[in-house]
């Protein structure tokens, strides 16, 4: 899987919904099977610059901070899960959703209550391909395919794309930037089912973006979505960590 180091994405002057306003209820994250709640992000601050007319996205896997901070992508949207809405509302938790249009059409329902308390809804293409063995108009006709449906729906086009498998070459990058996409977004950290996989190291960094996928019982040996993210929640808190909002970044 290819990685770049973070470089400079454009500002989009009108970013999605921020999360839903006031502080989790005391008791929410014992609700939720977590020993504290998280503690409140650090206030946000864009950390990249525009992107030069005419250049193709930038690729990132984290974003530069010495914040304590890290964020939380949620891939497909194969599970759609009532609880997880409720989990995101009580702990006031914000999440990008990277949504690929053959698994989460059927639901965008679903989607939506998730984007009214605050949640990114990002493009992970059409049909989630492997972008790389693909010609620029395929990989064309998938992300700006995925554009147009998440437009038509949600009122806005995503700003940010995650090539399936985080695979892509040079057309990929071509074609996103013909489709408006801002930067491409990989990760530098993985959950299991019940653990945090790294790309470097045993530990998270400040600025990790990390990768989970909505996934059930079925995908998950018995686990939930929320009791897998709980336990996601908990190795954040353990190391030191909050979660921060990555549209709020970048």
């Amino acid at each position: 899987m290819g990685r770049k180091a973070a470089q400079k994405v454009r500002h989009h002057p009108s970013p999605p919904p921020a999360p839903a306003a006031g502080a989790p209820a005391a008791d929410a994250h014992r609700r939720w099977g977590l020993t504290a709640p998280l503690a409140p992000a650090p206030r946000a601050h864009r950390v990249l610059a525009p992107r030069a007319r005419g250049k193709v996205p930038p690729v990132i896997d984290r974003v530069p901070t010495r914040d304590k901070v890290v964020f939380l992508t949620y891939d497909d949207g194969a599970e759609k899960d009532p609880r997880f809405v409720s989990m995101v509302r009580d702990l006031r938790l914000p999440i990008s959703m990277f949504l690929t249009d053959s698994v989460a059409g059927p639901g965008y329902d679903h989607f939506g209550q998730l984007r009214r308390l605050g949640a990114g809804v990002q493009n992970h293409t059409l049909t989630h391909p492997f972008l790389p063995g693909l010609g620029y108009v395929e990989q064309h006709a998938e992300i700006c395919g995925q554009q147009t449906r998440i437009a038509s729906r949600f009122g806005s086009a995503p700003r940010l794309l995650r090539p399936p498998y985080g695979n892509y070459d040079a057309d990929t990058l071509r074609a996103a930037g013909d489709c408006g996409i801002d930067a491409i977004v990989l990760w530098r950290a993985s959950m299991q089912i019940n653990d945090l996989r790294y790309a470097e190291g045993d530990r998270l960094s400040p600025g990790d973006i990390i990768l989970t996928h909505f996934r059930g019982p079925s995908d998950l040996k018995g686990t939930s979505l929320t009791q897998m993210t709980t336990r996601m929640l908990r190795r954040i808190q353990e190391q030191g960590f909050t979660v921060g909002r990555l549209e709020d970044y970048v």
